[in-house]
């Protein structure tokens, strides 16, 4: 089945109108493909998390399944840009070298809201609680492999691209 089809068919599982870009996201090749209206325009690696996939609050795992962009975050702002509780926290080169040796959201925040109940959404399964995002990373070079604390890392360039192309509220799923 095509990527794109999987994503449709879970759209209609869950009644959820697909959106005119949607994401996909799959672990096992750390890698992201961005669609626009059924056709694919973009693929990028990304980090997923180093530990096993995980819905579940405190696992610190990529959790999966149908998901939606809710809330775009730095917008305009350079793509060095830190941020901390979603707040612009100052330029990378402006961070202690402590600060820079820790694995920072950098440049652009797209928040993950899970789309199915008891999956990704509610409780101690809610991807939206538990601040799940797409973002820049400090670390770079290690894109293209698990290397995250649950979100999906992308470099600045990519991220750009992704945030400037899609709208809040685009369909994003993460395949397991």
């Amino acid at each position: 089945m095509d990527i794109i089809d999987e994503i449709f068919k879970v759209c209609a599982k869950h009644n959820v109108k697909p959106t005119k870009h949607c994401i996909f996201v799959k672990i096992a090749k750390q890698k992201l493909y961005l669609f626009k209206e059924k056709s694919l325009i973009a693929e990028y690696p990304v980090s997923t998390s180093r530990n096993p996939p995980s819905c579940v609050e405190g696992s610190l795992g990529t959790p999966w399944g149908l998901h939606k962009i809710d809330g775009k975050i730095g917008d305009g702002l350079p793509l060095d840009t830190v941020f901390r509780a979603r707040k612009p926290d100052g330029l990378l080169s402006e961070q202690t070298d402590e600060e820079k040796k820790k694995n920072l959201i950098l440049g652009r925040i797209m928040r993950l809201r899970g789309l199915e109940e008891g999956l990704n959404s509610g409780g101690k399964f809610d991807t939206y609680s538990r601040y799940v995002y797409i973002h820049g990373t400090n670390q770079e070079d290690k894109i293209g492999t698990p290397n995250s604390h649950g979100c999906i890392l992308i470099g600045s360039q990519n991220l750009k691209k992704i945030f400037d192309e899609t709208e809040d509220g685009s369909i994003v799923y993460i395949e397991k």
